[in-house]
């Protein structure tokens, strides 16, 4: 094992965490050392991290959450990350920091700028997000995840792609089987936290499809642990076959298996469609800042790969209507699954490995 030590600032959502494990992954075989630091709230997303990731727990705080009291105590709270983050780097200097958004990256970003350490962001999203926003003018290279990607006026950003963990690297360009009067498999995902509106709606809409089409189908939902119950009901009033559950930990898998994906559109589900090259239902989520999940979904819409449904649009009877469009047309389907792949980028991890070298060969 190398000296060479990488630390990852990444934290918040699954959005920012898969892309920086499977930096991690990448990372580890070449040999480096690779250091997490996130907050309690990313902490839960490090399961799938490699054994040898050290994970450091940093404070950190936003000014978007909670009452006047926990927005007076946050510059405090970050100002406590930053001292424990800029003290472990005295103490096991990193060649490298790259943060992938989230306010949990704050304290280690915040801490390599006075240490003097390169950075590097990764921006997920087609729209910077705050955190990344703060740092892009700041830091030595900016890689995008979805091109082509707002950024401020004089910053460069590179098109590296979002890296996708080795599990979904596993099922890259799966064989599609096209759908037909044969048992089919649908995946619904919600993001890494689940929705409310996605998984609610999208059994409404199975249960308006033909008798036929319901009998043939098996179904894997993600629903939150307050819709569980309501989900699960609305599928076996339908006769449906349902898999519902709060959270799934092989989405790689269903969604080789799958003729169709309904989706949010949230950066990491958008690389994991591509990657693998399947046909999906964009549902983005209208509260994402900036819209950036409609800006997620761009690629795959104008590739003709999805199908584009903005959350006001969104009913039980359009979305029934759209998933009958696809799985009651089987050439169509097997284009929209290669158009998908078209818009993969599985070497996206190998691309920023490679940038992440670079800054130190540049000094």
């Amino acid at each position: 094992m190398s000296d060479k030590l990488l630390t990852i600032a990444a934290g918040g959502t699954g959005g920012h965490m898969f892309p920086a494990q499977s930096l991690a992954e990448e990372m580890l075989k070449r040999g480096w050392r690779v250091k997490l630091s996130t907050d309690p709230r990313g902490a839960r997303y490090t399961a799938g991290f490699p054994d040898a990731v050290q994970i450091e727990i940093v404070n950190a705080s936003t000014f978007a959450r909670g009452g006047l009291k926990a927005k007076l105590l946050t510059p405090f709270q970050i100002l406590r990350g930053v001292l424990g983050a800029w003290r472990s780097m005295r103490v096991d200097r990193p060649e490298v920091v790259v943060g992938f958004g989230g306010y949990p990256a704050l304290p280690a970003m915040i801490a390599a700028g006075l240490c003097k350490v390169p950075r590097i962001i990764h921006e997920q999203n087609g729209i910077l997000g705050r955190v990344n926003k703060l740092f892009a003018t700041r830091v030595d290279a900016v890689a995008c995840g979805t091109w082509p990607t707002t950024l401020p006026a004089d910053v460069g950003g590179m098109h590296v792609g979002n890296p996708v963990r080795a599990a979904v690297l596993a099922k890259a360009a799966a064989g599609y089987i096209p759908p037909g009067d044969w048992p089919m498999n649908l995946l619904i995902i919600g993001g890494s936290q689940g929705s409310s509106i996605v998984s609610t709606t999208a059994a409404q809409a199975v249960a308006l499809l033909t008798d036929t089409m319901r009998q043939n189908l098996r179904v894997s939902c993600q629903a939150r642990a307050a819709d569980l119950a309501e989900v699960q009901s609305l599928f076996a009033n339908a006769g449906v076959n349902a898999d519902v559950q709060e959270f799934f930990t092989d989405i790689p898998d269903l969604m080789a298996e799958a003729q169709l994906v309904i989706s949010r559109s949230g950066a990491s589900s958008v690389a994991d469609i591509s990657v693998i090259g399947r046909p999906s239902i964009l549902i983005p989520f209208a509260a994402a800042t900036a819209d950036h999940q409609s800006a997620n979904a761009r690629g795959l819409v104008d590739a003709n790969a999805a199908i584009l449904m903005p959350e006001s649009q969104l009913s039980a009877q359009k979305l029934a209507e759209s998933i009958k469009m696809v799985l009651e047309n089987e050439k169509g389907a097997s284009q929209m699954a290669l158009a998908a792949l078209s818009q993969g980028k599985p070497q996206a991890a190998e691309e920023l490995a490679a940038l992440v070298e670079a800054s130190i060969e540049q000094g």
